[in-house]
């Protein structure tokens, strides 16, 4: 797929880290961006600065994205690329000083990480298969979800992060072979350690263990914004 100012995009979890980079990178190929989020100040403020629209969604609400892909639709017409980075992130260990993990918690990080993304694949997918294809292959949309390398190698304090991004990297090719015949391309991407609100938001312990896991390089803080390293890294088609 091209990106050009023909293409609708949707990005959750598009105000800050990898989403607002992602969104930054479509919007600078000419794409029309709708960010998801749940964050208004951040949002709205990023929507300004590339020229985009951010619409308040909670992706663990049906009502909700429905609402921001009729939104979306409104606004810059079908959309053709969804890419899900909305996810959560908080530490706890399996069991801690005599207690067990905070089950609400292990259950809010798969609600908004697994079942966020699966739901708005779903819907957007639903709404994906009813347009026209875009090439002669009967190309309509691509579909890019964010999985992680602790979908692999999880860390302590990372049970409920892993089973959820575990449970995305699953997905990807059930959800490819749904999708294959209306021309729906599936993909899902498992980014290692890199500076994001996300990823400070861990205490500073947490935060060295990690680091601690990259063996080359050694510095584990990557010198760069999310902004420059897709915009070396991304290529010109989605």
């Amino acid at each position: 797929m091209q990106l050009n100012n023909e293409i609708a995009a949707v990005v959750t979890g598009g105000s800050s880290g990898l989403g607002a980079a992602t969104a930054r990178k479509l919007a600078s190929h000419g794409v029309k961006v709708t960010l998801f989020d749940v964050n208004e100040e951040a949002g709205n403020a990023l929507a300004q600065e590339i020229g985009a629209q951010f619409v308040k969604v909670d992706v663990t609400s049906d009502d909700s994205v429905k609402a921001g892909l009729d939104a979306a639709e409104a606004a810059h017409g079908p959309t053709r690329i969804l890419v899900n980075c909305a996810g959560i992130a908080p530490v706890a260990k399996t069991t801690s000083r005599g207690e067990p993990h905070p089950m609400d918690m292990f259950q809010t990080v798969i609600n908004v990480n697994l079942v966020g993304t699966f739901r708005c694949t779903s819907f957007a997918a639903t709404r994906m298969a009813n347009l026209d294809p875009l090439t002669e292959d009967g190309e309509r949309g691509v579909v890019i979800s964010t999985a992680s390398v602790a979908a692999f190698d999880g860390q302590i304090g990372q049970a409920a992060y892993a089973a959820s991004k575990g449970g995305i990297a699953a997905l990807t090719l059930p959800v490819a072979r749904d999708l294959s015949k209306s021309g729906i391309r599936v993909m899902t991407i498992a980014p290692g350690i890199f500076e994001t609100p996300m990823l400070r938001g861990l205490s500073q312990e947490v935060q060295d263990s990690l680091g601690q896991q990259v063996p080359f390089p050694s510095v584990w803080v990557v010198v760069m914004n999310t902004h420059s390293w897709l915009k070396q890294s991304a290529p010109t088609q989605c």
